[in-house]
Formats: structure tokens, sequence, C-alpha cells
């Protein structure tokens, strides 16, 4: 945590993160147009962000896209602030962002956490339904083969499936790919696709999900609003064995 709130103490570092707040997804240069500052001057407050996990980068070509990652701040929020002030600080959620005009050709969110755990127990954690029932309050159902179906079903009783899709990509414990939208939905420009991209990283393991190709602006603002807490959960039952108290986000999915 030293570095996340080192990152944030300075101004321009802020102003950097309020900048892809608003608009997710920037090039350097395109960051550069609202800076008041060399551009290796944004370079390097740019690495110290991400070395904080305050931001991640996706490759597009020859372009490096830069996101806001808010996973951290959202440990800091469960771990400082809600348990001491939950009702009138709520709004600080809004840290947890959502995107506009995104192209469809680059994911509109990309959220980093890193797990004192194994990519094995980080890849069954997600796959197995009982154990992602107890994190997510779904559990996802599938054999996890390319082109096989899989359901993202309630943990009430009900049997309720909120998102229903396609396995595109299953590589255990590397990387996972899905397709997926609410029963009988019909979406204009298809279903939504959320990629979960496991890596060792030292001793840990380093989680990526990237999540896009949302219905409208509904859904984008329930999904910004959703991930970090997800991944906070998920992140706290693998290296504590217990999930966080009171969390919103164990209700039904925000796609159906």
């Amino acid at each position: 945590m030293e570095k996340v709130f080192k990152a944030l103490a300075d101004s321009s570092r802020r102003h950097l993160l309020d900048l892809l707040h608003e608009n997710n997804g920037q090039t350097l240069g395109e960051l550069c147009e609202h800076l008041d500052m060399a551009r290796q001057s944004a370079t390097q407050h740019l690495a110290v962000l991400e070395a904080a996990n305050l931001i991640s980068t996706v490759k597009r070509g020859r372009e490096k896209l830069h996101y806001l990652n808010p996973v951290p701040l959202q440990e800091i929020q469960e771990r400082w602030i809600d348990k001491f002030e939950r009702p009138r600080l709520r709004t600080l959620s809004a840290v947890r962002r959502h995107a506009e005009g995104q192209q469809m050709s680059k994911p509109e969110f990309v959220y980093v956490t890193y797990i004192e755990s194994t990519p094995e127990k980080v890849w069954e954690a997600i796959t197995d339904p009982a154990l992602s029932g107890q994190w997510w309050g779904h559990g996802n159902v599938s054999d996890w083969e390319v082109g096989s179906s899989w359901e993202h079903r309630r943990t009430d009783g009900s049997g309720v499936a909120d998102i229903i899709g396609t396995v595109l990509e299953s590589d255990p414990p590397r990387r996972l790919v899905l397709d997926g939208a609410g029963p009988g939905e019909t979406r204009p420009n298809g279903p939504g696709v959320m990629t979960f991209d496991i890596e060792p990283h030292g001793s840990i393991t380093r989680l990526t999900v990237t999540d896009g190709n949302y219905r409208d602006e509904e859904e984008r603002a329930g999904s910004a609003a959703t991930w970090p807490g997800v991944l906070a959960n998920l992140k706290s039952f693998l290296e504590t064995g217990s999930v966080l108290s009171e969390v919103p986000w164990l209700e039904p999915s925000s796609r159906s």
C-alpha cells in the first residue's frame, strides 16, 4: 500500500487518474494533450502509477493504451474506510470508473490484482461452481472446453442463470475468454466479452481481467461499479479463506 499512497500524493498523478476516469484507454500522446508537462515527465508519472497498480496498460499495434485500475482503491476503501463510516462515505465508490465512446477494437475496462496464491488455485476459484459461488455469489458452470456453453448461476437455491454464454478460449491455468448475455437477450453488438489472464508474478499471481462490448451505458456503469469489488472478494477469499461482508456485488448480476 505504500506505493499506492506515494503515487496518490502527487497532484500531477492524481490528474492523470482523473483523465483516465473521464476517458479510459488513452495513449501517452492523448494524455499529454491535457497536461502542462514534458512527455518524459508524463512517462515517469505513469510509470509510478503502474508500479502502484493504479493503472494498467494494453498494447494495440504500436500503441500503448493506459487504463485506470481501481482495484487498489477498493482495497483501501474496504480496509480503512467502509468498516468505519460506510454510510457517510459510500460516495467514494465513484472512483470506480466507466468509459464513454470507446472503440470496440479495444477493451473498455482493464483490471489488475495481485493475489498471494498460485495460478492453478486462481483458475480453480474462477471455474469451480462451488468455489466461485462463495466469493462471487454466482457459480460459474461449464466443462470449460472451447465452444462449450457456460452459465453464471445464482447461489440462492433458485438455479437461475443471470448470464449464459460460450467459452471462446480456455488455456488452464493461464487464460479464459468468455462471452455472455442475459437469458434470451438480443444484443445489437453481440454478447459481452470477459477475459481472465492469469500469470505468475514472482511468488504470487497477477490476474488481469478485461471486459467490454456492453449493451448500453447502464450496463457499462454497472460493470464499472461491480468488478473492483468482485476482484477484492476473490483476493480475500484466496488469501484468507473468507469473503468481505456486506458486499453489494454479490447481488444478481447487473448484466441480467
